[in-house]
């Protein structure tokens, strides 16, 4: 099994810019992809925001974000980091990274392991 475990969220103007992190622990060794997805409140479905490929660092960005957020990967340290710039409202929600060891995916159903989250609130 792989833990996964979020840090670095906040409260930020609209415009800001936030880093989240997410430590991996555990069988990383298996580890394929990563990626980030977000929750907003109320709302029973988890989107998709960015994936990366472990071994070769290659990125899937959702449409919303492209341009905006920077997701990246540090292997030596089992982390994934996900740079969010020109934060808008509608970023507001709960971020959640994940793992998945067969491919780089977009669908939640894909991703094994989650992490609880960490809260993103962006106000105008």
């Amino acid at each position: 099994q792989v833990q996964v475990a979020e840090s670095g969220g906040g409260l930020v103007q609209a415009g800001g810019s936030l880093r989240l992190s997410c430590a991996a622990s555990g069988r990383t060794a298996n580890m394929y992809a990563m990626a980030w997805f977000r929750q907003v409140p109320g709302r029973n479905l988890r989107d998709f925001v960015a994936a990366i490929k472990w071994g070769t660092g290659n990125i899937v960005y959702a449409n919303s974000v492209k341009g905006r957020f920077t997701i990246s990967r540090d292997p030596a340290k089992n982390m994934l980091y996900l740079q969010m710039d020109a934060l808008k409202p509608e970023d507001t929600a709960v971020y959640h990274c994940a793992e998945d060891s067969v491919s780089v995916r977009t669908s939640v159903a894909a991703y094994d392991y989650w992490g609880q989250g960490t809260q993103v609130t962006v106000y105008p």
